[in-house]
């Protein structure tokens, strides 16, 4: 990945364009330019490539942007390698889509009931975190696919290989943050979070739940081409760091007063940015984000996957950090970053509960005709039907139709037998334990019964 140039100095720009005259700084100033032209809040490596206002330079264009947004800088106690402090502005691309998630993340949700009723509720919850765990460890090098991680997951099957063990290990992790979130975030907890992310997965083992130490080295690397992105702070910093991180995460109420989404998206930044581990930086850092979202209460956000999203398009999230690092520790570039892949996340459960209901609507349709069936069958069993419906010749097991649930093995030993009392799934012993086997005619058959 190319390295973006950094902007020209700002000071020196304004030497150059006090020398222009006074006419020129005089046009300048009264051209209302703002922070985000265009509603676009654009890195000097992008603005140098468009059409400046008529009658300007690029150089004029990057001063009159680069003024209004010193005078918007809100500071953060986050500090960058040299000390200085990282700072945001809240500019409108920021304010447009926190509405929108504000909008569709605080209960009155534009989704079908499903995701709110207790009931089934439990079964979007694992499939999300079944789809985080598999994303965030691909996009940290883990090569299995989606097919055999999800099998994996949902049987319960041991981890064949380092890759498979990440996946397991994410989602051991992300199935934990819901149960922190009233608990201060610490530097211990961050250290147990990294343990359970790199359990049985490093070359030493011995760097799960510890800081790095000063002799080993750290670099972001584009294993592309093996540039080197960013070299974070120094080991013998990192306790401080750490230390003013949850502080900063624990201090909802502090000056400035940073909205609950910016504060999350921040909490993931500065973890990455300081690269405290040997192993683990990218997933301990989004699951910090998960953490902070659901501990004020942005419950949809456990049901959304961020790193499907950053996987489609990894470019663009090692940009936003590159852009920040390049322009004076300004993190607006990640924060608008952050908010665009939230609500593509949003998006996109939308969307997939929207497929769920419609094939769910059909299924059930099928189910209406006859009386019997009605009576017959529970919600887990109509999900296990529909998906029997969908792929022809599944397997079920026990023990992943109570992991898919979240129920008792008691209740999925119940629910799968009764299946196949009424002819829909047939049992077979596979070595000491049985399958249960869904039929091509399946759909038939429910018509016969």
């Amino acid at each position: 990945m190319k390295i973006p140039p950094p902007p020209p100095d700002y000071d020196n720009l304004g030497r150059s364009v006090v020398g222009t005259g006074a006419e020129h700084l005089r046009r300048l100033l009264s051209a209302s330019i703002g922070p985000a032209p265009g509603g676009h809040y654009l890195h000097w490596d992008e603005l140098r490539h468009k059409t400046p206002p008529e009658g300007f330079s690029h150089a004029d264009w990057w001063f009159a942007v680069k003024s209004a947004r010193r005078l918007l800088y809100k500071p953060l106690p986050l500090q960058d390698k040299a000390d200085r402090p990282f700072r945001f502005v809240l500019a409108d691309p920021i304010l447009s889509r926190l509405h929108r998630i504000d909008r569709d993340t605080s209960g009155q949700i534009r989704l079908e009931a499903p995701i709110a009723n207790p009931e089934t509720r439990d079964t979007y919850l694992v499939s999300s975190l079944v789809e985080e765990a598999i994303t965030s460890s691909q996009l940290e090098g883990a090569s299995t696919t989606r097919h055999v991680a999800k099998e994996m997951l949902r049987q319960g099957r041991r981890p064949r290989d380092k890759s498979e063990q990440m996946i397991c290990n994410n989602f051991h992790a992300m199935r934990s943050i819901s149960e922190r979130i009233r608990e201060p975030l610490t530097p211990e907890v961050i250290l147990d979070l990294q343990r359970v992310l790199t359990q049985d997965t490093l070359d030493d083992p011995s760097a799960a739940g510890r800081l790095r130490h000063p002799h080993e080295r750290i670099e972001v690397v584009d294993h592309r081409d093996n540039r080197v992105l960013h070299l974070p702070p120094t080991a013998d910093e990192l306790p401080e760091r750490l230390a003013l991180l949850c502080r900063f995460a624990n201090e909802a109420d502090g000056e400035p007063f940073v909205h609950p989404i910016i504060r999350a998206i921040l909490l993931h930044f500065a973890l990455a940015y300081d690269h405290p581990f040997v192993d683990g930086n990218g997933r301990v850092a989004r699951a910090l984000f998960y953490w902070s979202t659901l501990s004020h209460g942005y419950w949809l956000l456990e049901f959304v996957s961020i790193s499907r999203v950053l996987k489609q398009a990894q470019a663009r999230y090692s940009r936003s950090y590159l852009f920040t690092e390049t322009d004076d520790s300004d993190v607006t570039y990640f924060i608008i970053h952050q908010l665009t892949v939230i609500a593509e996340a949003i998006d996109a459960l939308q969307a997939y509960l929207g497929r769920k209901a419609e094939a769910l609507h059909e299924t059930e349709a099928l189910l209406r005709s006859s009386e019997q069936l009605q009576a017959a069958f529970n919600h887990r069993q109509v999900a296990l039907i529909r998906h029997a419906l969908q792929h022809p010749g599944a397997r079920y097991t026990i023990e992943g139709h109570r992991r898919s649930h979240n129920i008792v093995y008691q209740t999925a030993r119940t629910d799968l037998l009764a299946l196949v009392e009424l002819g829909i799934l047939v049992k077979r012993k596979t070595g000491r334990s049985f399958v249960f086997l869904s039929s091509p005619t399946l759909r038939d058959q429910l018509g016969n019964l």
